[in-house]
C-alpha cells in the first residue's frame, strides 16, 4: 500500500486529502487548497454574462486559454491574467509535489465560517493543478463540486494500517496506547481516560466496550455517510444520469437540468462501473507483472553487465597482452638479425686484416730482400735472378692493386626498421561491433533430391536484426569425412550435381559478415538414389538430425547452377560426355509446379542419357596447403614458384569415387626443368618433387623424355616430352583403380599406376622456370572412352 501513496495525496498541498472534492478534469484537490488558489475573472467572463449572451450552457466553463493567455507557449511555468487591473502577473509557484499552482490574485477575505463553507468571490475562476483545465465558478461557489467521500474513506483505511499502534483520543498531552474502544462513542481509550471520561454507570454502563483492533475493524465495517446531492444538500443520491456521468437525486430529475437526460438506477450502475473497473484492473495487472519481470530483468542485465564488463576487460588486457608478447618476440627476432649482420660485418673485417696481415708481410719480406740482393756486388749472380725478382715484384704490386686495398664491408648496417605501418595500425587499433549473423535454419520443406543432385535452401531467423552478407554451404565426401565448402555467395538456394549415386551426405550451413562467421546450422542428411538404372525421381531427404518429416517438391523453380563463375570454390556438376550439356539445361521443363517426372515429353530422355553421364569436378589449385614458395594467379588456376627447387601444390578437390579427368598447360617453360603431374594424399611432402614419397603418384617430364615415379622408384621410360604450349593431361578413373597420363591428347605410356585406393587431390611439383594453368570439368579423352567400352 506504500506505493498508492503519492495517489492520496493532494497536488496543492502535498499532504492527504482533506475534505477532496472532484473537478469537472476527474481529478482531486482538498476544498481548502481549492480556495487558495481560486483566480478572480472579469466580468465579461462570468457565467452570468455568457448565459445572458448565449455563449454558455454549462454550469463551468472552461476558459480559452489562447483569449485568456493563461500559459505562455514555451509552457515556461508562469501564469498570469495579463490586462486585468483584478489580477496582475504573478509566477506560478510548486507544491510540494512539483505540481505547478497559481496563487490567489488577492487574500481571501476575513470570515467568520470555515474554509470549506466561506463564500468565494464573485466571478472566480480556478485551474486544475495537474492537467492545468481552468473554468468559471457558478453562484454555487466550490460547493457546487461533489466531494469524493471514497477517496476519503480509502485515506482513512490507509492511515489506520499505518498506525503502529492505537493511541488514546483524550489524553491531552503524550496520548498512551489505546485499551478499549467504545463502540457507541467511537473513541478509543486508556485506561486512565477511560475511568475518568467513561465510567462504567449511568447511561455509559449500557455502552459496549471492545478491544482497539476490534473496534478497529468495527470501525471499518460501519456504515458511512451517504453522500448528499450537491445542488439540493437534503436529498441523497439515488438515481445515475448516463449523460452526465454522475448520480443525482429525484429532485435534480423532477425540477433540475437532469429532467430530460436518460438515468439509470445507482445500485445497478455501481455494480457495472465495479465491473469494468475489475476488467480493466485485471489487464493493467497483466502490465505491472510484466513490468515486474521487466524489472527484474533489468537488474539482471546490471548484474550481467558487470559480470562481462570483468571479463571484457581480463579479455582486452590478455590481447594487449599478446600483441606486445609479439612485438616483444618481433623484436629478439630482429634484434637476431642485427646481431648476425654485426657478426657477419666483422668476421669479413677480421678476415680481411687477416688476409692483408699476411700479404704485408711477405711483401715486406720481399721488399728486404730485394734490397739485400741489390747490395750484392757480382754483376753475374744478380743477373741470374735480377729478372725472376722484378717478376714476383711486378706480381706483388698487381696483387695489391686489384681492390686488396678497399674495405670489403661497409661500417654501416645497411637495415631500416618499417614501422610506420605497425604504428598505424596501433593508432587504428580500436573496438569493432561484435555482431555476428544468426545461424541460418535449413528451410527443410523445399530442400529435395534428385537422382544424385540435391538440392538445399535456407533463410535467416525471423527475429534476426544482424544482416548477413553470404552463406557457406558445406558437404562432406559421402563417406563420412571431413566437410568441403561447395557454395560460398548471398543466394538461399544451392542445387549440387555430381554426387555419388547411392550415397549418404551431410550438408550444413553458415552465415558470414564483416565482423565474422555464425554457428552451423543443424546437420542435414542426405540421400542420393541408388544407381542410374532406376527411373528419375525426385525423392525428399530422407530424415535430419531431428527426425522431422519432409514434403515432396520440384526444387528447380529458382535453381542456381554452379558454372566456372564460381572457381575459388570446389563444386560438382553434372555433365553430358558427349555434347557437353549441363543437366540443368535439359531439366528446365520441370520449372512447372507440381511437375511429374514419369510423364515428360520424349525430348527430355533424348537430351540425357542417365547412363552416358559420368561426373566430372570443377575445382582450382589450394593455397592453404600449398608450398609457401608457390605464387598463384588467374583465381588459382595458374602457379609457379619463386625457388629453384621443386615444390608441391595440390588441388582444392578430393576424389574417391568415379572417373575424373583435367589437364594442365605449359605456359612457361624455362632451361628445361623436370615438373611433375599427377595425384597425392592430404599429407604429402610439400618441398620435394612429387612422387618422391609413398604419398603421391606422379609423371615427371623434360623436353625429351617422362618417367613415371611412386616412393622414389622411377618406371617406365617413354620418350616425348614437353615445351612452352603443351598440354598434360591426367585421368583418375577410381572405378577401375588406374591412373593415366596424356601429353597433347596422346596417351603418354603404359597405364601409369594400378591399385589406386583412397581419396586423391590432383597435385603438380614445378619450379621457377615453369608455369602451368589448370583446366577442369573436362570430359575423358575419346580415346580412353573407346578403350573403356571395349573392356
Amino acid at each position: 500500500m506504500e506505493e498508492m501513496e503519492e495517489e492520496l495525496k493532494c497536488p496543492v498541498c502535498g499532504s492527504f486529502y482533506r475534505e477532496p472534492i472532484i473537478l469537472p478534469c476527474s481529478h482531486n484537490i482538498c476544498q481548502a487548497c481549492a480556495r487558495n488558489i481560486l483566480v478572480q475573472t472579469p466580468e465579461s467572463e462570468s457565467p452570468q454574462s455568457r448565459r445572458a449572451s448565449g455563449s454558455g450552457v454549462s454550469d463551468y466553463d472552461y476558459l480559452d486559454l489562447d483569449k485568456m493567455s493563461l500559459y505562455s507557449e514555451a509552457d515556461s511555468g508562469y501564469g498570469s491574467y495579463g490586462g486585468f487591473a483584478s489580477a496582475p502577473t504573478t509566477p506560478c509557484q510548486k507544491s510540494p509535489n512539483g505540481v505547478r499552482v497559481f496563487p490567489p490574485a488577492m487574500p481571501p477575505p476575513a470570515t467568520h465560517l470555515s474554509p470549506a463553507l466561506a463564500s468565494v468571490p464573485r466571478n472566480s475562476c480556478i485551474t486544475c493543478p495537474q492537467c492545468h483545465r481552468s473554468l468559471i465558478l457558478d453562484d454555487r461557489g466550490l460547493r457546487g463540486f461533489p466531494k469524493n467521500r471514497v477517496l476519503e474513506g480509502v485515506i482513512d483505511r490507509y492511515q489506520q494500517s499505518k498506525a503502529a499502534a492505537l493511541k488514546c483520543q483524550l489524553c491531552e498531552k503524550a496520548p498512551k496506547e489505546a485499551t478499549v474502544m467504545c463502540e457507541q462513542c467511537d473513541v478509543f481509550y486508556c485506561d486512565p481516560c477511560r475511568l475518568r471520561c467513561h465510567p462504567p454507570r449511568g447511561p455509559l454502563a449500557k455502552h459496549r466496550l471492545v478491544p482497539p483492533a476490534q473496534g478497529r475493524v468495527s470501525r471499518r465495517l460501519s456504515p458511512r455517510k451517504v453522500s448528499t446531492c450537491t445542488d439540493h444538500e437534503l436529498e441523497n443520491h439515488s438515481m445515475y444520469c448516463v449523460q452526465c456521468k454522475m448520480p443525482v437525486c429525484y429532485q435534480c430529475l423532477e425540477e433540475g437540468k437532469h429532467s430530460s437526460h436518460e438515468v439509470k438506477a445507482l445500485g445497478a450502475m455501481w455494480k457495472l462501473h465495479k465491473s469494468q473497473l475489475s476488467q480493466a484492473l485485471n489487464g493493467l495487472s497483466d502490465r505491472a507483472k510484466e513490468a515486474k519481470e521487466f524489472l527484474v530483468q533489468l537488474r539482471n542485465m546490471v548484474q550481467q553487465i558487470q559480470e562481462n564488463s570483468v571479463e571484457f576487460e581480463a579479455c582486452l588486457v590478455a590481447q594487449c597482452d599478446a600483441l606486445i608478447d609479439a612485438l616483444n618476440r618481433r623484436k629478439a627476432q630482429l634484434l637476431a638479425r642485427v646481431n648476425k649482420e654485426h657478426e657477419h660485418k666483422l668476421k669479413v673485417v677480421r678476415d680481411q686484416i687477416s688476409h692483408c696481415t699476411v700479404k704485408l708481410r711477405q711483401t715486406t719480406g720481399l721488399m728486404e730482400y730485394c734490397l739485400e740482393v741489390i747490395k750484392e756486388n757480382d754483376p753475374s749472380g744478380f743477373l741470374q735472378i735480377s729478372d725472376a725478382l722484378i717478376r714476383r715484384v711486378h706480381l706483388t704490386e698487381d696483387q695489391w692493386g686489384k681492390g686488396t686495398l678497399t674495405p670489403r664491408m661497409t661500417t654501416d648496417f645497411d637495415l631500416s626498421l618499417d614501422n610506420s605501418p605497425l604504428l598505424q595500425s596501433i593508432h587504428q587499433l580500436d573496438f569493432v561491433q561484435m555482431k555476428i549473423p544468426a545461424t541460418p535454419i535449413l528451410q527443410l520443406e523445399e530442400c529435395c533430391t534428385h537422382n544424385n543432385s540435391a538440392t538445399l535452401s535456407w533463410k535467416q531467423p525471423p527475429l534476426s536484426t544482424v544482416p548477413a552478407e553470404g552463406y557457406i554451404l558445406e558437404l562432406d565426401d559421402g563417406n563420412g569425412g571431413q566437410f568441403r565448402e561447395v557454395y560460398v555467395g548471398k543466394e538461399t538456394m544451392c542445387t549440387v550435381d555430381g554426387l555419388h549415386f547411392n550415397s549418404t551426405y551431410n550438408a550444413r550451413i553458415k552465415a558470414f559478415n564483416k565482423t565474422g562467421v555464425s554457428q552451423y546450422s543443424k546437420t542435414l542428411v542426405l540421400q542420393t538414389s541408388e544407381d542410374t538404372d532406376s527411373e528419375e525421381q525426385t525423392v525428399p531427404f530422407p530424415v535430419p538430425s531431428e527426425r522431422l518429416p519432409l514434403r515432396r517438391m520440384s526444387p528447380f523453380s529458382s535453381t542456381l547452377n554452379l558454372q566456372p563463375s564460381f572457381p575459388r570454390r570446389s563444386y560438382f556438376d553434372f555433365r553430358s560426355s558427349p555434347h557437353q550439356l549441363s543437366l540443368h539445361s535439359s531439366l528446365q521443363s520441370l520449372n512447372a509446379p507440381g511437375c511429374n517426372f514419369e510423364t515428360q515429353p520424349a525430348p527430355y530422355s533424348q537430351l540425357v542419357d542417365i547412363k552416358k553421364l559420368l561426373a566430372v569436378a570443377w575445382f582450382a589449385f589450394d593455397p592453404g596447403s600449398a608450398h609457401s614458395d608457390i605464387i598463384f594467379s588467374n583465381d588459382n588456376l595458374t602457379v609457379t614458384c619463386s625457388s629453384y627447387d621443386d615444390r608441391v601444390v595440390l588441388g582444392k578437390t578430393g576424389f574417391s569415387k568415379g572417373v575424373h579427368y583435367w589437364e594442365l598447360t605449359v605456359d612457361r617453360y624455362d632451361n628445361h626443368p623436370d615438373p611433375a603431374f599427377g595425384v597425392a594424399r592430404n599429407n604429402v611432402m610439400k618441398d620435394v618433387m612429387l612422387g618422391k614419397d609413398d604419398k603421391a603418384w606422379a609423371m615427371y617430364v623434360d623436353n625429351n623424355r617422362s618417367w613415371f615415379m611412386h616412393n622414389n622408384s622411377h618406371t617406365n621410360r617413354t620418350e616425348g616430352g614437353i615445351t612452352k604450349g603443351a598440354t598434360i593431361g591426367v585421368l583418375l578413373d577410381l572405378n577401375r583403380k588406374t591412373l593415366t597420363f596424356f601429353i597433347n591428347d596422346e596417351q603418354q605410356g603404359p597405364i601409369a599406376f594400378e591399385n589406386v585406393e583412397g581419396l586423391f587431390f590432383p597435385a603438380v611439383s614445378l619450379n621457377r622456370n615453369v608455369q602451368v594453368t589448370l583446366h577442369t570439368g573436362l570430359p575423358v579423352p575419346d580415346c580412353y572412352s573407346s578403350r573403356a567400352s571395349i573392356a
